[in-house]
């Protein structure tokens, strides 16, 4: 049985970007350098001067460093479509017979296929440092699939703010505004109730919050003597981290269909 035509052409597109990181390996290069500096220098550093009750920092600082991860990856979505419009490859697209929706499914699929990636060389990497996984082979899965999906719908708010702007380069300035306060005002680094009250607050309803909480408790990387949360997302962070998952999706599918047409449309 054939597939439709939308993934069929999704799959081609994938394909082209996946072949493009294979000849141009820095794209992978940068995208797992970074996380592993950030393992190695947080991890050490931090590690030193940070004390979690009844865990050791680098078990509780892996889950906060993979999230981020995920959230400065899933930018790789936002710039590929921004180059590709400038660069008039998307006209290309256009004069071939394949269905609209491809563009945006197969960007999306081939940066899910990097992220995966980036996180077995993160799991290496955390498991060189000192990281263990404390919970069943199922718990960590699922925990990997929670990270993977989150990962998956922020490509397509990405890809909502690259098809909004004319250049690449105003993408990465605009991007790294969003991403670098959702990753710092969060429990990331150290714990919510640590922070100020108006950030605490911001803290614990921050989406990246419960996909780190639900990661922690996937990989066993939490203690009895930890205090436990009081916000709801952070009781619940599976539920508040499909919930947000399927908010960003049911808002930024349709807003990057929408935002694709107008892009070449000019």
């Amino acid at each position: 049985m054939s597939l439709p035509q939308p993934l069929s052409d999704g799959l081609v597109i994938a394909r082209r970007n996946l072949i493009k990181i294979r000849r141009v390996p820095d794209l992978l290069v940068s995208a797992t350098v970074a996380p592993v500096m950030f393992v190695l220098l947080f991890g050490y550093v931090l590690g030193s001067g940070v004390e979690v009750p009844g865990v050791d920092y680098r078990e509780y600082l892996m889950a906060g460093i993979f999230t981020q991860t995920m959230v400065f990856g899933s930018a790789i979505t936002g710039t590929g479509l921004a180059q590709d419009l400038q660069r008039g490859i998307v006209d290309r697209f256009r004069s071939l017979p394949m269905s609209p929706s491809a563009v945006l499914l197969g960007r999306t699929a081939s940066d899910l296929v990097t992220s995966v990636i980036v996180v077995v060389v993160m799991t290496v990497t955390g498991l060189l440092a000192g990281w263990r996984i404390r919970s069943s082979p199922l718990d960590a899965l699922a925990g990997y699939a929670l990270l993977l999906l989150f990962a998956y719908a922020l490509s397509w708010l990405m890809a909502v703010i690259g098809l909004s702007v004319r250049d690449p380069e105003v993408f990465s300035n605009a991007s790294f505004v969003a991403v670098f306060p959702l990753t710092f005002v969060a429990n990331t680094f150290v714990a919510p109730g640590n922070l100020p009250e108006v950030l605490r607050v911001a803290a614990e309803w921050n989406p990246v919050s419960a996909v780190v909480q639900a990661c922690r408790v996937h990989f066993g990387n939490v203690s009895a003597a930890m205090p436990p949360p009081e916000a709801w997302p952070l009781r619940h962070p599976v539920a508040a981290t499909l919930a947000w998952v399927a908010v960003i999706l049911a808002v930024c599918v349709p807003l990057a269909r929408w935002r694709y047409r107008k892009a070449v449309g000019r």
